[in-house]
């Protein structure tokens, strides 16, 4: 297939997958219940944080996780008090429990009081065409604060050959600029173009069977050939590509 081939038809899947029905069946649904720019971003960063193993079992359980936080996640972080805490503790999805959960909430916190919120810590080191520093710097920061070792798991290092596959997602959800209503482009700070694609098992497998990506580890030097793929053919918003990849891998048996 040549590169006017594979464009026109990754293009094509994009339109397919990148549409409102998509929502229904994917987490990103539950940041799409908040207004608040503040809500949208907490939310979607706890749901991301647990985005991994049954699509269902994720959404309810990030369902959950919002119900605990009375539904009003910006609010719960900043005013919870310590008793607040305690119905955090059963919570549990694989191996992201309600220590972990509480952790969250401390670290979250110390994000938006001293280091002026997320977007703020990730427009502060991004590169022109990279954000894998600022998931770098975002994760030292959260962890800033008194936090328990066996949390730190939680939050991918690229600087350490990690993909980061849920981070990047949670970007993709709050830059890039979408016509279509998925994702929600808040962060203005941040340019769609800076962006990496989310790299997982499915988007791995597809990118190789189309010649886009051919390190077979799926860590942070394969993200970045896969980067350098998707940018050929949009320079502007590669990641929306991640539709196509995601739709092919996961819908359709690519």
């Amino acid at each position: 297939m040549t590169i006017p081939d594979l464009k026109d038809f990754l293009d094509a899947k994009v339109i397919q997958y990148n549409n409102s029905k998509f929502i229904e069946t994917d987490p990103i649904q539950v940041p799409h219940t908040f207004s608040l720019k503040e809500d949208i971003e907490i939310s979607g960063f706890l749901t991301a944080t647990i985005a991994w193993g049954n699509r269902k079992s994720i959404i309810n359980n990030a369902k959950r996780m919002m119900t605990l936080l009375e539904n009003a996640p910006h609010d719960f972080v900043i005013n919870h008090q310590d008793s607040d805490l305690e119905k955090l503790l059963p919570f549990v999805h694989r191996t992201f429990n309600g220590e972990d959960f509480i952790q969250f909430i401390a670290s979250l916190k110390h994000i938006y009081e001293t280091h002026h919120g997320l977007e703020q810590v990730f427009a502060s080191y991004s590169e022109k065409d990279s954000l894998q520093k600022s998931i770098h710097k975002l994760k030292s920061h959260f962890f800033e604060v008194e936090h328990l070792p066996r949390t730190q798991k939680h939050i991918s290092d690229p600087l350490k050959n990690s993909a980061a596959k849920r981070i990047n997602m949670f970007l993709r959800w709050m830059v890039r600029q979408d016509t279509a209503g998925v994702d929600f482009g808040i962060w203005k700070s941040l340019s769609p173009s800076q962006l990496s694609c989310p790299l997982d098992v499915h988007s791995g497998n597809v990118a190789r069977k189309l010649g886009l990506l051919n390190r077979k580890q799926n860590d942070a030097k394969a993200l970045n050939e896969l980067d350098n793929s998707l940018r050929k053919l949009d320079p502007n918003d590669p990641v929306k590509y991640d539709f196509a990849l995601f739709g092919l891998g996961v819908f359709e048996a690519f």
